[in-house]
């Protein structure tokens, strides 16, 4: 593996700042922070078309079917190289073995003679075996009309709540089970702040009970993502989606149970 960055200041993009992974293919680098989930911990998946970075860039990886390298190294060490070459002519970087595998960083330094200077870095990396890359795989989100799918196997009717801090929960409920999908930190919609009673709780919820196939319905009619949607509620009456597109606007409407 080898590639040559010719504009250094795009180095600001690789300092990411705790132990992490570094997954490099033939089209993108990815930086991923992944902490242990059943003991609270997060993950982070950074990716960046080499093309945006590099002039040249070449790397074969384990084998045709999986031409991908999986490295696990200290970012520290990768940043603290990378700030000697902020006003380099160019840098190289290779993946080299001197008795241990390293990331060798050769940086060409501007020079008031002729010759040009090249001050060399070489990173501790470990390879990391293909048997755990499946660990290391970007976490898939599940959507909405997947959640509501799963829902319907459940019961056919379906509670939308939604409150002024930004809640929104898709919720249905049984004589045996109550099952609660939560989307919190969304936004509101200007005119529902505005108009919204003085005394209304902004954690109060509204909501209203629908037929869940027709909501599926209108998941499933969704070819084109929007750019904008919005969701709202009159409670025990109707919901009413408002899908905003670059050149168009689409509403749809689901009558409450009675």
């Amino acid at each position: 593996m080898g590639a040559k960055i010719v504009d250094t200041a795009c180095l600001n993009h690789f300092t990411p700042c705790q132990t992490c992974t570094l997954r490099i293919s033939r089209d993108k680098l990815n930086f991923i922070l992944s902490d242990r989930v059943a003991t609270g911990g997060v993950s982070m998946w950074c990716e960046l078309e080499q093309e945006n970075f590099f002039s040249e860039f070449q790397m074969e990886g384990v084998s045709t079917e999986n031409n991908e390298i999986y490295l696990e190294l200290t970012p520290e060490n990768l940043s603290r190289a990378l700030k000697t070459a902020q006003n380099a002519r160019a840098l190289k970087i290779k993946l080299t073995n001197k008795h241990f595998p390293c990331l060798t960083i050769c940086i060409e330094l501007l020079s008031m003679s002729s010759s040009s200077r090249v001050v060399t870095h070489d990173i501790p990396v470990k390879v990391i075996p293909r048997k755990l890359w499946k660990d290391l795989q970007e976490p898939t989100v599940p959507d909405a009309d997947s959640v509501v799918e799963k829902m319907k196997n459940i019961s056919n009717h379906l509670i939308i709540e939604a409150s002024l801090n930004g809640e929104l929960n898709l919720k249905i409920e049984t004589g045996l089970v109550c099952v609660t999908t939560h989307f919190k930190d969304l936004g509101n919609p200007p005119l529902a702040s505005e108009n919204a009673s003085q005394d209304r709780n902004s954690e109060q919820m509204a909501e209203v009970h629908i037929d869940i196939r027709k909501l599926l319905q209108f998941l499933a009619g969704q070819q084109v993502n929007p750019t904008k949607a919005t969701c709202n509620i009159v409670k025990n009456k109707i919901v009413h989606f408002d899908l905003l597109h670059e050149d168009a606007s689409l509403r749809y409407f689901i009558p409450a149970l009675s």
